[in-house]
């Protein structure tokens, strides 16, 4: 009985949902309620009172009707609502769906872009010591290869477009001053070329910040002063009253080191004192490695000193031989450290070697000024015959060799490959000289004053030139990068934004063993020494012993008391190996006593001078 009533309460329950779907007018209510409806559950169907059951079968055909025409209209006919205006926003996105895409997919990456952002090859996925180590290097990989195609992609969102100048036929580009670029470049460009008239303290030493944003300025006089140039704002300015042989800044515009007459200090943005380096005295040349966080300094006496600011440790102290070292660069790819000698040598360095590890003979005469670019391809050096020759680096052979009007001084490479050389009062920017031999200069200047330092202003088309008579901004077009990455270095940071990168620095910072000359040669394995290493755990390892013990009745073959007879059996062999190579040692010693007593003949008093030379 309870089954039967479960089924004739689902029954009404259908009927009442049908009844108040279908039947919306007060009539069929007020007959619905007149008229008694008839069940039959025999054949499992519920029966309608005749009326009832005449317009519910009317208001169901009505309705799939209108499904059916909703689903697929016939030709030339649209459905119409029951409101009566046609369902036009149905239809639009109907056929909307039915176009298809003329370009279906992503927008396609040239190879060229792509190859401009790739980072090395992708590394196999097979040499992994399990499976799940290869899932993530395959996962790290597909990061890495979508990271290329977004970043070629979102290229056409970046706001600058690199340029250089050009002039018509006839026309000599070297005429052109910065003065008629000035008037005819934006207000913006045109204030970047100014002059700062300072006679009394020349000549200066210049250099920019990482982010280009930055200018410091140490005078021969004692003058040091810090500028953000872009807005003309003085940071600080003070006079040691000692002799300034150069100036860098250090990791961030918080602190600069300066190369006095005796010691080397260290100077916040305020100029205050922070630190005194005497381990570092008689210095001439200046450079900081900002991943490694280390201050190169060259002086007077021909010593190379590396220093750890982050820690104030002295890290390798290199004494060259080659003499007074007043001409040094770093290699911005691998940082090595490039050196200049009067016998028209180079000399490169690393902190794990106390002797060159390429030594090269570049001119006749001695060297005058050396460049090395950011990619660490190309070097160009000068000497006192006049001549400048641009060397690549991957093969240590010369691609270009010029003559100039004079010994060129000072040379710096910019960001897009724009050479400058100072010679005398005359600065030549040379564009496009690497891969093809240029007889003209791109531009020159000419300055009041002897030229003493050079150097392009990261991520802007200008110049720092320090001479006698004080300093000067040159716009140079096409002389930097268009776009910065602000991760890397950014112009416009906050003061919490330098906060964090600074902290980042630290925390990335590359330890000075990791200095080579081959910087793609870190990650590989020497695999010299792994074979080495493993002939001599091959042979000083005894050979694995295979042992089963017997078994023995009264509970001696339990697993705990055969594992204690296994281990006594290996021991025991391990032992007697260890006696036999001890035996085997003695007797080649004794054998090589006896060869060098029999090669010596008579003993002498000095024969203890051999052996602590052996």
């Amino acid at each position: 009985m309870d089954g039967k009533s479960d089924v004739k309460d689902k029954r009404k329950m259908q009927y009442q949902k049908l009844r108040r779907y279908f039947i919306d007018d007060k009539d069929c209510r007020e007959k619905d309620s007149s008229h008694q409806t008839q069940k039959d559950f025999v054949n499992d169907t519920l029966v309608f009172t005749p009326y009832l059951d005449h317009k519910l079968h009317n208001k169901i055909e009505r309705w799939n009707k209108k499904k059916r025409w909703m689903k697929d209209p016939p030709e030339g006919k649209q459905f119409k609502s029951s409101h009566g205006h046609q369902n036009e926003k149905v239809q639009q996105q109907k056929e909307f769906r039915k176009k298809l895409d003329p370009f279906p997919g992503d927008a396609p990456v040239s190879q060229e872009k792509i190859k401009k952002y790739r980072r090395g090859k992708k590394l196999q996925s097979t040499k992994t010591r399990s499976k799940l180590e290869s899932y993530k290097l395959i996962e790290k990989e597909e990061r890495q290869s979508l990271a290329v195609i977004q970043s070629a992609r979102s290229e056409l969102l970046l706001q600058e477009e690199a340029g250089f100048l050009e002039v018509e036929e006839g026309e000599d580009i070297t005429e052109l001053t910065q003065y008629d670029i000035a008037d005819v470049v934006d207000i913006t460009s045109a204030q970047k070329f100014f002059e700062l008239n300072l006679n009394e303290f020349g000549p200066y030493r210049v250099n920019y910040t990482r982010n280009g944003r930055f200018l410091l300025l140490g005078g021969a006089a004692g003058h040091i002063a810090s500028i953000d140039w872009l807005t003309k704002k003085l940071l600080c300015e003070i006079n040691v009253m000692e002799t300034i042989h150069d100036a860098k800044w250090l990791h961030q515009e918080t602190m600069f080191a300066v190369a006095q007459k005796q010691w080397t200090y260290i100077y916040d943005n305020q100029g205050i004192e922070i630190h005194c380096l005497k381990i570092l005295d008689s210095v001439l040349r200046l450079e900081f490695l900002p991943y490694h966080f280390l201050l190169a300094s060259s002086n007077s006496k021909g010593y190379l000193s590396y220093i750890d600011v982050s820690v104030g440790k002295k890290v390798a102290g290199i004494s060259t031989g080659l003499g007074r070292l007043d001409v040094m660069c770093q290699n911005p790819n691998n940082a090595i450290i490039c050196m200049g000698h009067p016998g028209g040598t180079v000399t490169m360095w690393s902190p794990n070697v106390k002797e060159p590890l390429v030594k090269m003979l570049c001119h006749r005469a001695g060297v005058r000024a050396i460049a090395v670019d950011h990619t660490g391809q190309y070097m160009v050096t000068s000497s006192i015959d006049r001549t400048m020759k641009i060397w690549d680096l991957r093969t240590y052979k010369i691609m270009q060799s010029y003559k100039l009007g004079g010994g060129g001084g000072h040379l710096a490479f910019s960001q897009r490959g724009l050479i400058a050389a100072g010679i005398g009062n005359i600065v030549e920017v040379y564009n496009d000289c690497i891969n093809n031999t240029m007889t003209v200069p791109y531009m020159m200047h000419q300055l009041q004053s002897t030229v003493h330092g050079l150097q392009f202003c990261p991520y802007e088309d200008v110049l720092g030139v320090g001479h006698g008579a004080g300093f000067s901004s040159l716009i140079i077009p096409g002389a930097g990068e268009a776009n910065y990455d602000a991760l890397e270095a950014n112009p416009f940071q906050t003061k919490k934004q330098r906060q964090e990168a600074e902290v980042k620095l630290l925390l990335e910072k590359i330890q000075p063993e990791m200095i080579h000359l081959d910087a793609g040669r870190i990650g590989q394995m020497d695999v010299k020494t792994y074979h080495e290493n493993i002939e001599k755990l091959q042979v000083s390892r005894p050979n694995k012993i295979k042992f089963e013990p017997k078994y023995k009745m009264k509970g001696k073959s339990k697993g705990l008391h055969k594992e204690h007879r296994k281990k006594g059996v290996v021991e025991k062999e391990k032992t007697q190996f260890i006696r036999d190579k001890l035996k085997q040692k003695q007797r080649v010693d004794k054998e090589k006593e006896h060869t060098q007593s029999q090669t010596c003949g008579t003993k002498s008093v000095l024969d203890r001078f051999i052996k602590s030379a052996q």
